[in-house]
């Protein structure tokens, strides 16, 4: 049986304000882009996947965000005075904290916003540019992190004489 609630109606209204805003976005950039889209280059769209994938970490796990992602969240504040933080049940912040919280949802906005300003001036270029670098050197750490794992690993394994 299918569930109805009315959290559905604002996952539709977000849908629809994303297609609305990307509709905009290409009106805009057909008219005063700095860069055409036909224009760019395997390079350029680098940039904007790992600029893109950068803000996916930053807004969904990084707890350097976490200030603005609790906004959204819900406060309840329990008989000992303490206040806990939950997700709404239902409304436009459960959306938004739903977006926020899957990387694959809120990775479309980014790129969406990411592409659009890498597109519309050349001021956005230094910080796109910055955040694709911050992506670059956090897959390197991560793999370097791997390696140096796999290493201690090994390490043991021939210390135990496996």
């Amino acid at each position: 049986m299918i569930r109805i609630t009315d959290q559905y109606f604002w996952n539709f209204v977000f849908g629809l304000f994303f297609v609305v805003l990307v509709s905009m976005g290409v009106i805009i950039l057909d008219s005063v882009a700095a860069r055409p889209l036909k224009e760019l280059t395997l390079l350029d769209m680098a940039i904007i996947v790992f600029a893109s994938q950068r803000l996916v970490r930053l807004f969904v796990y990084d707890t350097a965000m976490k200030w603005f992602k609790e906004q959204f969240y819900a406060a309840k504040v329990t008989k000992a005075g303490k206040v806990t933080l939950h997700r709404p049940v239902t409304g436009p912040r459960r959306t938004i904290v739903d977006l926020m919280s899957c990387p694959w949802c809120f990775g479309l906005w980014s790129t969406a916003v990411v592409s659009f300003f890498y597109l519309l001036t050349d001021y956005a270029y230094y910080p796109i540019v910055l955040l694709a670098l911050a992506s670059l050197v956090s897959l390197l750490q991560i793999g370097s992190n791997l390696l140096g794992h796999k290493a201690e690993k090994a390490k043991l394994e021939s210390e135990r004489g496996y």
